[in-house]
């Protein structure tokens, strides 16, 4: 098994990010330290670790505001903490953004990565006691039809700006494993839902507009389907890969949780009901069908076979369980979601950190 010892964490101030470093952290068999490395962009958060800063911070956590396209901080960093692992969730992941502005996408997603593996690469030289783990997306393999399942082994078929950039960022990673030796490690996950979710999100979107009595936007007919999983299933994935991974190889991490965007629709407008005590019908007649998004993959869905069959990994939340467990936060997290909504946060951000 891995030793993990300084973990440097790219996007940790994310979604998927803020959750893994909490785990990571509460995990008895973790004893490292790590470093959290974010630009604190629009969905970045501090809130979503301020737990964690009060237990860890200055011990065992310490955070750094940093573009992972510079190369001289990225180098101070991984001198100044003797980092040994990465795990690189830091990413523009917004379909819709990428449409409409493709850029950032291609700057963050690609140079972004790229600046990385050559930092990693400048500072660990030759040694194989190192990790480089990078988490993707299952975008990449492009859209399916009513049958079939992504493998590791499925060629890549992106669709979208998005999708390009995770697709073209994932062949780099395994390009500096093959031409430079780098260990890495690569992971290609279904749609995460959850606490701290920023609420561009098809889920955290739903719930908040519900509460808000306003339009629920549903592209299309609504039948696109995603497979999805509870973050919490998916950062157990991460930190199994992350010790005891084999160097070189890919895993896909999916929920098994097939569903429809309108059957998620609607049974968000169920459950906020059931738990607020109102009426779904009111809920569902805020339904309101879109003009489809350009290039709308029609269906995803993952097998992750490998990871359970190599590695012992397993989910352990049903769709229908960690779907109530997020309306719950939701509604138990207004204050959350209040000041990620109407700016404080930003304001707050840019008194504390944006001289820096």
């Amino acid at each position: 098994m891995r030793k993990l010892g300084s973990l440097l964490v790219t996007g940790g101030a994310g979604f998927i990010g803020s959750n893994f470093i909490r785990g990571l952290l509460d995990d008895p068999a973790f004893d490292g330290r790590l470093v959290n490395l974010d630009l604190l962009t629009y969905a970045g958060n501090l809130e979503s670790l301020a737990d964690v800063e009060a237990r860890f911070g200055g011990r065992r956590y310490f955070f750094e505001r940093a573009d992972i396209r510079d190369a001289d901080r990225l180098a101070g960093i991984f001198k100044e903490y003797d980092i040994d692992t990465v795990v690189h969730f830091a990413a523009e992941s917004h379909v819709d953004r990428s449409i409409a502005g493709p850029l950032e996408f291609i700057n963050t997603n690609i140079l972004g990565t790229f600046t990385l593996l050559e930092t990693a690469r400048n500072h660990w030289k030759d040694r194989q006691d190192t990790l480089f783990h990078h988490i993707s997306t299952d975008e990449v393999y492009g859209s399916l039809g009513p049958t079939g399942l992504f493998t590791e082994t499925t060629a890549y078929d992106p669709r979208s700006p998005y999708s390009a950039s995770k697709a073209s960022s994932d062949h780099l990673v395994m390009a500096y494993h093959h031409t430079y030796g780098l260990p890495v490690t690569l992971s290609n996950c279904s749609n995460n839902y959850g606490p701290y979710q920023f609420p561009e999100k098809l889920i955290p979107l739903i719930i908040l507009n519900i509460l808000d009595k306003k339009p629920l936007p549903v592209y299309g007919d609504g039948r696109n389907v995603r497979d999805w999983i509870y973050v919490e299933d998916h950062n157990a994935a991460v930190r199994l890969i992350l010790q005891r991974g084999a160097d070189g190889q890919r895993y896909n991490v999916g929920g098994e949780s097939e569903r429809e965007n309108i059957w998620i629709v609607h049974t968000l407008c169920d459950l906020v009901a059931q738990q607020r005590g109102t009426s779904a019908e009111e809920n569902r007649a805020l339904i309101t069908h879109v003009k489809d998004r350009p290039g709308h993959d029609r269906r995803y869905a993952i097998d992750c076979s490998k990871i359970k069959r190599d590695l012992g990994w397993r989910q352990t939340t049903t769709f229908e369980e960690g779907l109530a467990a997020t309306v719950r936060w939701y509604l138990s997290n207004e204050g959350w979601i209040s000041r990620v909504k109407s700016g404080a946060y930003r304001d707050w951000l840019q008194r504390n950190y944006d001289h820096r």
